[in-house]
């Protein structure tokens, strides 16, 4: 069977960034598993995952647009420190949960502290970056009419419910 909309898909692989630093990998653990065409993962590496089967295994470079997005400037800003009553110590790499312009909860970085501000990062934390898989298909199959209604995979690899 060939990976096509609504298959099951469910592969092993290497996420590295351009200079090959490991970011990701699925190796000692299941294989990620995916509803094609549901945008399960990037848009990216769904698109070169298209018309392949089990058993095949390629290098798929993804560039920001069609992986996490380029940084959006628009995201990275500074904060009143007020706005971190309780916290004490405030150092950059932490990361807080923030809600978005639309009320959707999102994730920030501290980027820089100092008296008057701390500035977060709304952006994914891969976001500008061109990303490398390395990838080996590990089974291709026919969602189940519950996978399609759910828009995801059930079991192994996928969500548990």
């Amino acid at each position: 069977m060939i990976i096509a909309n609504d298959c099951v898909v469910a592969f092993h692989y290497t996420l590295t960034d351009e200079a090959g630093v490991e970011i990701d990998t699925s190796k000692g653990q299941e294989p990620l598993a995916y509803l094609h065409g549901h945008g399960g993962i990037i848009p990216g590496l769904e698109r070169e995952l298209a018309g392949k089967t089990i058993g095949d295994a390629m290098k798929v470079t993804v560039q920001p647009e069609d992986g996490y997005g380029e940084l959006n400037p628009e995201l990275i800003q500074a904060v009143p420190r007020e706005a971190f009553q309780g916290v004490d110590q405030i150092e950059v790499g932490m990361q807080f949960q923030a809600s978005g312009a639309q009320g959707q909860v999102q994730t920030v970085v501290v980027k820089a502290v100092d008296d008057e501000s701390v500035t977060v990062d709304a952006n994914h934390p891969l976001a500008g970056q061109v990303l490398q898989f390395d990838v080996s298909i590990e089974e291709v199959r026919v969602a189940s009419e519950e996978e399609l209604s759910h828009g995801h995979v059930h079991g192994a690899g996928g969500h548990q419910h």
